[in-house]
């Protein structure tokens, strides 16, 4: 993504690719010409879900579709190229970490004339953080794909094996904690961890934290840092004294995935995302899993969770149109039919991602039989949703995070001299986005 950024800066062109879309028969009754349309993700757990829908608009409109799976970091690499003159995807994601970078240039399709005529779009029915995210003074550059939220699954049999109970929704940050270095402890000799919380775990990690204690990434404009708030850096100080301790060492973490210790009988609990539930389910030791709520932190000392204590990031894709497609009117009929109310209940029931819709949470929880998903959805009652953080230059603050408190995660360097210093930065590109 870095090549990206410096194309841009030096050309003072800035990319823009989202799109949106919801299933409308009128806009497939247009489409009075076979052909094929490239569709690309960095998923593949949600293919299969995804090329089923794509399918079934397939057959109406007489058009195959062909999905593209990248890793995430070839994804934006690609992007790149198509941009600087290569072959580009008609439809495509778009994530908040360069989203607002994207939206300022002339490569995403204005979709504020496909929304007006199609009956089956109201930006309305979808989350606001989402769709704001997604459009400026000038249009909406996509329709919301999904929302995700966070919980904390945790591996029963390891809890079992040390006599400690399982945890429940009443619990706490300092709880999080004690009950990690428990297993810690109790597994030293098993090479067993209570916790993992990498330093690249922003989204599904120390962000909850920060906001948990009152603190913030940035600010509400997006327009100052809020690593160097007060209670940002309680927060994170509270991560490298009583979590960390508990957890691998920052280069096994940077080694080895969380997940992949969690089922390997290797953790305790991981904090991850809602995203992730599919490639649990395959799993053989499915049943060894389970999901609890995000704990809350009591920053009224009032021992009552009150609003804005037990925080869950929430983020959400958006489908993107390439401006240059040479099918634009089939690429709005596919997105749309991806992100039309119909095509999000397919999309919960068939398990890919909760909806971007509003609503249908509990359809996308109860696709997975026999296990219990509420943690993703009660916390949407039980607690506070706060978009992810953003910004322009989101991408490249947040890889700067990623490598700034490596020293501060292995004890070499003050967590409070690290956040300032991340904060001093982060302003820097603040102030050049709004230059």
């Amino acid at each position: 993504m870095k090549k990206i950024l410096s194309i841009l800066l030096s050309f003072v062109v800035v990319i823009s690719f989202i799109s949106c879309g919801k299933s409308n028969t009128s806009n497939v009754s247009k489409v009075d010409k076979k052909g094929s349309l490239t569709v690309a993700i960095w998923d593949n757990n949600q293919l299969k879900g995804l090329q089923q829908i794509a399918n079934e608009w397939g057959e109406k409109s007489g058009y195959d579709v062909e999905f593209e799976v990248f890793d995430w970091s070839t994804y934006w690499t690609m992007l790149e190229a198509g941009v600087s003159g290569g072959e580009m995807p008609d439809i495509f994601w778009m994530h908040s970490s360069y989203a607002q970078m994207y939206m300022d240039s002339n490569v995403l399709l204005n979709l504020n004339s496909e929304i007006a005529k199609d009956d089956a779009i109201d930006i309305a029915n979808y989350y606001p953080g989402i769709s704001n995210l997604y459009s400026n003074k000038d249009g909406h550059y996509a329709i919301p794909k999904d929302h995700d939220t966070i919980a904390v699954v945790y591996n029963k049999s390891i809890f079992d094996k040390y006599g400690i109970a399982y945890p429940t929704k009443a619990w706490t940050w300092e709880d999080f904690a004690s009950i990690a270095q428990e297993i810690t402890d109790k597994g030293k000799t098993d090479g067993v961890y209570g916790a993992y919380l990498d330093c690249g775990n922003n989204q599904s990690g120390w962000y909850n934290i920060i906001y948990a204690f009152g603190g913030e990434v940035i600010n509400d404009d997006h327009t100052k840092s809020g690593m160097d708030n007060p209670n940002t850096i309680k927060a994170m100080n509270f991560v490298k004294d009583k979590i960390l301790p508990a957890c691998p060492s920052q280069d096994s973490m940077a080694n080895t995935a969380g997940d992949t210790m969690l089922i390997s009988n290797k953790l305790g609990m991981y904090i991850d995302g809602s995203w992730m539930v599919n490639s649990y389910y395959s799993l053989d030791n499915i049943d060894d899993l389970a999901w609890v709520e995000l704990p809350w932190e009591d920053v009224n000392n009032n021992n009552i969770c009150d609003e804005g204590e037990r925080v869950s990031i929430y983020n959400g894709l958006g489908w993107s149109i390439y401006e240059g497609t040479e099918n634009s009117d089939a690429a709005w009929s596919l997105t749309s039919a991806l992100t039309s109310k119909e095509g999000q209940i397919k999309q919960s029931e068939l398990g890919v991602t909760m909806s971007g819709y509003v609503g249908l949470s509990d359809q996308w929880a109860s696709s997975f039989e026999g296990i219990d998903l509420s943690a993703y959805t009660d916390i949407e009652n039980d607690g506070t949703l706060i978009f992810r953080p953003y910004s322009k230059y989101a991408g490249r603050w947040e890889d700067y995070f990623t490598e700034a408190f490596i020293p501060a995660w292995n004890g070499s360097a003050s967590m409070t001299d690290t956040c300032k210093s991340i904060a001093t930065y982060m302003n820097g590109l603040l102030d050049s986005e709004n230059e």
